[in-house]
């Protein structure tokens, strides 16, 4: 059995797509804690085993023995999360039990990490350099401590599973995320203001040398996401499995917001128009201006896939899911 928590998130649920329609695997157990009314359509075209809310994983996985990986997604995953104590709580202390279980029952461990802990970009976009990072917020922070906390536990030669990998997910785009409101993607932003309005608002270029809607993000779709943590998966219930570490997932090319909102109104097949607007106040200061990641750690590890053009999985979103009545994947 594969344990997926935060299955009823964007990219737990997409993974769990990933792992129904390409490998024909059913023997899920979906962990989650649902707030959202309408989340748990994320997992109605789903097949899984059983579900479990987040805090009764712990006590679950003191009886099963035949627990084959734990893909770790869940998390509070809101970067204008304020409590700080919920964040340690969450993304720390439940990431830290899960490892150690992991550890001391020899079962592969992967985790999503997150481009939040880059900070400001200042010290550039590269996993293989990740100990002096400054992010700006306390979801990145947690999401770094953990990071840092892990590296040390493998450095020290404390309990470590015996494959595991942390991913750094940059700007992540596609189906299933339309419970995460004011934290959805831009282009889900853009599909539904454009429907609305007949325009979308862009930030104006608040930050010398960024013209209105030029600040830079990789963008990377949601199953090219998902894709890169099956493959680690499969490598590690094979017996060739990818080097440990932990590794970005975008795509090694930034593009603008500006680019990304045209694309969705083209997609609709409609003639784009976008209005610039000055940046929210609770924005400002704490404000990622251009993200690009490094992919040269991730294709040495043996990902060779292409991943999606901004223009195709911005249409293939579009098109096939927010255009449809039923948008989930």
């Amino acid at each position: 059995m594969i344990v997926v928590t935060g299955g009823a998130g964007m990219i737990g649920s997409i993974i769990a797509w990933h792992l129904n329609t390409k490998l024909g695997r059913d023997n899920l157990m979906i962990v989650d804690h649902i707030t959202h009314e309408a989340q748990w359509q994320n997992l109605a075209h789903r097949h899984y085993a059983q579900y479990l809310d987040k805090d009764q994983l712990m006590s679950w996985l003191e009886g099963p023995s035949n627990i084959e990986a734990i893909i770790h997604m869940g998390a509070i995953s809101a970067t204008t999360e304020r409590d700080f104590n919920k964040l340690v709580e969450n993304n720390i202390h439940y990431s830290q039990n899960l490892w150690t279980w992991c550890a001391n029952n020899n079962v592969p461990f992967f985790y999503a990490s997150s481009a939040a802990t880059y900070g400001d970009g200042s010290l550039g976009y590269d996993d293989a350099n990740i100990t002096n990072l400054r992010p700006l917020n306390g979801y990145g922070y947690s999401k770094h401590f953990f990071d840092q906390w892990v590296l040390r536990q493998v450095a020290e030669n404390q309990f470590a599973p015996t494959s595991w990998a942390g991913f750094k997910f940059f700007n992540v785009y596609g189906p299933n995320e339309y419970h995460k409101e004011r934290m959805a993607s831009v282009a889900f932003h853009t599909f539904n203001q454009f429907s609305q309005t007949g325009t979308m608002k862009l930030f104006k270029g608040t930050k010398a040398g960024v013209a209105d809607g030029m600040q830079m993000r990789d963008f990377v779709y949601v199953k090219d996401a998902a894709n890169v943590v099956v493959h680690f998966l499969n490598a590690a219930l094979s017996s060739k499995p990818a080097p440990n570490g932990i590794y970005n997932i975008g795509t090694g090319k930034a593009r603008s917001f500006k680019d990304l909102a045209t694309a969705v109104m083209t997609g609709m097949g409609k003639t784009p128009h976008i209005t610039y607007i000055d940046m929210p106040a609770d924005l400002q200061g704490k404000y990622q201006y251009f993200t690009e990641a490094s992919m040269t750690k991730l294709i040495a590890a043996g990902y060779v896939t292409p991943f999606t053009s901004l223009e195709d999985g911005v249409k293939d979103y579009v098109q096939n899911y927010l255009m449809q009545a039923d948008p989930y994947c």
